[in-house]
Order: C-alpha cells, then sequence, then structure tokens
C-alpha cells in the first residue's frame, strides 16, 4: 500500500474549499486504492492508522463484504470510541448482524415509501413555509434560512417532535456533527486550540447534546405508547401483532442517529448544491429551463459532487487480499465517498458538474450493502422540493461571498458548510394565499 505524504488526517485539510480537497484525492487515488494515514487519538493522545479508500470499485466491494470489513468493531469513526459512546451516538450503523438486521428491519417498515407518504406530502409545505420565512429579505445567509431548518423540520414533524423544541435539536445536532467546530460545539475557541485540545470539554459537549435529544425522543416516546398518532415514534414504540418494536434503550440513540444523518447530510447537499450552480452558470441555466425534465439527474450529480456524509469506516475480521494489497485483521479501512464519486475510471469527466449526468452510480449514499442510506428516498425527495421551489420562487438566487467552511477538529464525518450568503430579488409570501 502507498504512504502518501498528503497529511488526511491533518485538521487543515479538511478546513480548505471543496474543490481543493477533492483535487489531492486526485493524487491520492491515482497512486494506490488504498493510502496509509494516521489521525491523532484525542483520548489516548497516540496516532490511530488507517487506510484511505479512495477509488469506486474497492469502496463498493468492501461496502458489499459485511463478514469481511465489519462495521461494529470499535466504531465508524476513524478512533475507536469508548462503548457508552457508541451505544449513545452509533444505533445501527455501528452494529453487525444479528443486531444491525434486527433494528434496522424494525426501522425499515415505517421507511418504505408507502408508509413515509404522508412524510413524503409534508416536505413541500415545510418548504413553502421555511422559503415564506426570508423571501422578503432579498439577501440571507441560506444556511440559517434554508438548508439547516428545512431537513430537520421534516425529521421533528415527522418523529412528532414539537416545533417547541426544533432548537433544542438544532443546537444539539450541530454539536455532535460540529467536527469539533468550537461555534458549532457552543465553547470558547481556546479550548480547541492546535495541540492543546480540552478533551473533557470536548466529552462534556458531546455527551450533553446526546443526553438532551435522548431525554426528548425518551418522554415522547414514553408519551406515544399511550397515545399514538400517525407518526413515526408512534410506529416504532407501538408494534402490530407479530412484529418487533425498538426497546425503550434503543429509540434515543436511533433519534440521535436520523436527526443527525437525515438532518445534515440534506442540509450540506443543498449548501453545496447552491455553491455548484454559482460556479456553474451554464449548469443552472439548463435545470432552470427544463425543471420537469432536469431535477433528477440534477439531485444525483449534486449528491455525487458534494457528497455529503465524509466517510464511514470498515474493520477487516480477517486477513485477507484485496486488489493485490494485503489487508490485515483490524486494519481500519476509511471509506472516502466523495473521492470515489470522482475516481476516472466510472465516472466520465469527473470534475465536470453536469445536470444531465446519467448513468451516475455514484456512491453518495453509502455503497452496496445492508448499511446503504435507509434515507435515501427522503433526501431525494427533500432535494428536489428544495431547489425546484429555491429556482422557481428566487429564480436570480446567487452567491454574494464564498461560503464558510466548518473549522474542523479533525476528519469531519459530514464535510459541512456554516456559512453561505445569498442574495435574491425580494418575492412575496405564498403560503398564505
Amino acid at each position: 500500500m502507498t504512504t502518501s505524504s498528503l497529511s488526511i488526517g491533518d485538521p487543515a485539510f479538511w478546513r480548505r474549499p471543496l474543490q481543493e480537497r477533492m483535487d489531492d484525492f486526485t493524487t491520492m487515488r491515482a497512486e494506490s486504492p488504498f493510502t496509509r494515514s494516521e489521525i491523532p487519538n484525542l483520548l489516548t493522545g497516540e496516532m490511530d492508522e488507517f487506510f484511505a479508500v479512495t477509488r469506486h470499485a474497492e469502496l463498493t466491494e468492501i461496502s458489499r463484504r459485511p463478514l469481511d470489513f465489519c462495521s461494529g468493531q470499535g466504531s465508524t469513526n476513524i478512533s475507536d470510541m469508548p462503548a457508552e459512546a457508541l451505544e449513545f451516538f452509533g444505533s445501527f450503523i455501528a452494529m453487525d448482524d444479528p443486531r444491525h438486521a434486527r433494528q434496522r428491519g424494525i426501522v425499515a417498515r415505517s421507511f418504505t415509501p408507502r408508509r413515509l407518504q404522508g412524510v413524503l406530502d409534508s416536505v413541500e409545505t415545510i418548504c413553502t413555509e421555511v422559503i415564506d420565512g426570508f423571501c422578503e429579505q432579498g439577501e440571507v445567509d441560506l444556511v440559517e434560512a434554508f438548508s439547516q431548518p428545512f431537513p430537520l423540520l421534516v425529521i421533528c414533524d415527522m418523529m412528532g417532535i414539537p416545533r417547541s423544541e426544533f432548537d433544542t435539536v438544532l443546537r444539539a445536532t450541530n454539536v455532535i456533527l460540529g467536527g469539533g467546530d468550537p461555534e458549532m460545539m457552543g465553547v470558547p475557541a481556546e479550548a480547541f486550540t492546535p495541540g492543546a485540545v480540552d478533551v473533557a470539554t470536548l466529552t462534556s459537549a458531546l455527551f450533553g447534546a446526546g443526553i438532551e435529544l435522548i431525554g426528548l425522543m425518551n418522554e415522547l416516546a414514553e408519551f406515544r405508547r399511550t397515545h399514538p398518532t400517525d407518526d413515526l415514534t408512534s410506529a416504532l414504540v407501538n408494534a402490530e401483532v407479530g412484529e418487533e418494536m425498538l426497546a425503550p434503550e434503543e429509540i434515543g440513540p436511533f433519534f440521535i442517529l436520523l436527526a443527525v444523518a437525515g438532518n445534515d447530510t440534506t442540509r450540506t447537499a443543498t449548501s453545496h448544491g447552491m455553491h455548484f450552480l454559482s460556479q456553474h452558470p451554464d449548469q443552472r441555466r439548463i435545470w432552470q429551463d427544463d425543471l420537469a425534465g432536469t431535477t433528477g439527474t440534477a439531485v444525483e450529480e449534486i449528491v455525487r459532487m458534494a457528497s455529503p456524509v465524509t466517510f464511514m469506516r470498515r474493520t477487516a475480521t480477517r486477513d485477507l487480499s484485496l486488489s493485490d494489497h494485503d489487508i490485515s485483521e483490524g486494519d481500519k479501512m476509511i471509506l472516502f465517498y466523495g473521492a470515489a464519486n470522482r475516481d476516472p475510471r466510472v465516472f466520465d469527466d469527473p470534475e465536470r458538474f453536469d445536470v444531465r449526468r446519467d448513468p451516475n452510480p455514484h456512491v453518495g449514499f453509502g455503497g452496496p450493502g445492508p448499511h446503504f442510506c435507509l434515507g435515501a428516498h427522503l433526501a431525494r425527495r427533500e432535494l428536489s422540493v428544495a431547489f425546484d421551489r429555491l429556482l422557481t420562487r428566487l429564480p436570480d438566487i446567487d452567491l454574494t461571498d464564498d461560503p464558510t467552511y466548518l473549522d474542523a477538529l479533525g476528519v469531519p464525518l459530514v464535510g459541512g458548510i456554516k456559512r453561505l450568503p445569498v442574495s435574491f430579488t425580494p418575492t412575496a409570501k405564498v403560503g398564505s394565499a
């Protein structure tokens, strides 16, 4: 395996614009499908070694072989998490069968297109509501005004979380997926100065956010056991005859997974997508001239280019060989989806943003196998509605400055944009019309 001089474990690597990161991955991918790297373990102070998987073929092969490359050993993060943290923040993405199959199966019953139809219908209503909240202003931070609230409101409404708790959920999810950014964590910046990370502050913030979300969800779940409605929480805690349901201790971690993964990925794809359209006005014109005919492929292209989930980890369960490289039991294989999604072996002119790209076998929702994103159908619906409404109601919306990226402490699970200033011609609200 090739040892790269590029330090993807360095936080500075991830604080740069997306294209600069992808340019470095191009070099790594050309050298080898596996690049030996390391990252400091904040809990132990030691360096954790891993192999960056950057090619499409190897990433998909590892994804479809859970017996050889498992998810439940140590963490889906690069560094192992303590067992109590893994139970808190992992849910079934950090499990292997049979536990994984059981929990995913329970949740999957409520994530079919038929069961989700009410949620899918509500996406349009919520999108209209959110745009109404800023459409008269003419200039906003799109992350704050739209990318952030829109998908999280969908999740909260789907779960039956009252609107009065929205700010609580938003604050807690920002902490969990903030990548250690002090602004997102809500802690003093000096606690995270390079070389002097206050691990106690970081741990306290993360567990505090998790406890807050689990407490909120447990309270709602307890109420829904005796007062069921048509929300997802009711479906998960009130099984029909012969069906299993999530145990009380499982519902909270699942909500963390849903609130974090279902919110931040769509949020990040929306922000990156608007940036891509600003960078490629020709593609924007193609899309706006044929919204109905282009939205499907355009959304897939945004997911490919943005690859909101930066990585997932798989751990080798035995000594084996893959693509002529020897892999040892316990090796950490880090699947970098964005790198695989720009692999020239699979995608023609992979650095080109093409809203009509077809075929587009991207792995933005994960590779094939048991951990493929359960919410991909909902995410596609959210992104389709988001851009259809934005480009229709605010047809001249455009960036007024460069994006501000996360000030990540390490390798962020979601490569987010903190701020995205845009301007547009003010327009009237339509929700009350």
